[in-house]
């Protein structure tokens, strides 16, 4: 049978990709005002939200409570992959691990490895797109593991943002760096790290000008097209975002587009109209 594909909600996964696979998703919880929202809450819907709230949301990681459930609906037996955003901006990746041995103390047969793929958002759907397709194809959890660990040491994930206010607040980017910016009505070209973190690549005066630059970073890098699968993400912004897309294809025509917009985890720290690619 094929090896179980479960990711959390920091990825954004085009819906389509998790009814073909059948992805298993673990949702973090978003709270308004100590409220807490909804699981199944859209992303038209939290930032409608979003924009009316004086605060800023909040989000807390999913109990290994949440994960022992989804281990434990798929067929007992069946090997299973969970592949976590970077624990570096999160706990959600320890809370699966306990929940692995949660799931081994009461005697279940199924082998589960758990994954941190030091990524978020674009970067982790792209990540669990890859492993989901692989998985279809592979009997073995280990040497799937292996190429998906491979695959996060070749992943590339920039973005930007059209405000810097959730993200500081959220704790995810230097207050001075970000205070900077946005006195100065700079755009920051921002990349996810090595190690799963946020960090500043540069900075410009204008949007169309950080988009530009976005783009210029596939440029650094050799893309087989005709296997490739690319990400893109926005927060909100979803003409601006097809319009990107549009541009890029025709600079680098990969197979594959991701597209999708960024849900309530990501959109908490992003705000509207963010943009972001993934690539290997």
């Amino acid at each position: 049978m094929p090896i179980k594909i479960i990711t959390d909600s920091g990825s954004d996964l085009p819906p389509e990709y998790i009814e073909k696979f059948n992805i298993s998703i673990v949702k973090l919880a978003v709270h308004f005002h100590n409220e807490k929202m909804p699981e199944d809450m859209d992303a038209c819907t939290f930032y409608s939200k979003l924009r009316e709230s004086k605060e800023l949301p909040t989000t807390a990681s999913p109990s290994p409570l949440l994960f022992l459930n989804q281990f434990k609906e798929a067929e007992d037996g069946t090997d299973i992959l969970v592949i976590c955003m970077s624990s570096n901006i999160s706990s959600t990746y320890q809370a699966a691990l306990i929940a692995k041995e949660m799931y081994e103390d009461e005697g279940h047969q199924g082998r589960i490895e758990i994954i941190d793929s030091k990524t978020f958002s674009g970067g982790l759907s792209l990540i669990v797109a890859l492993a989901a397709k692989w998985s279809q194809t592979t009997s073995c959890i280990y040497e799937l593991k292996e190429r998906v660990h491979q695959q996060i040491k070749e992943m590339n994930a920039f973005f930007t943002l059209d405000t810097l206010e959730n993200v500081i607040k959220g704790g995810r980017l230097g207050r001075l760096s970000g205070a900077v910016a946005s006195v100065l009505n700079i755009k920051l070209l921002l990349k996810i790290s090595s190690e799963g973190t946020v960090e500043v690549v540069d900075k410009f005066r204008g949007t169309q000008k950080v988009l530009s630059s976005l783009m210029a970073r596939l440029e650094d890098k050799q893309h087989d097209y005709d296997k490739g699968i690319i990400s893109i993400v926005h927060s909100n912004c979803e003409e601006r975002a097809l319009e990107f897309k549009e541009q890029l294809l025709e600079k680098h025509p990969f197979k594959e587009v991701l597209f999708s917009n960024m849900g309530p985890i990501m959109g908490t720290y992003a705000g509207e109209g963010g943009i972001g690619v993934a690539f290997s």
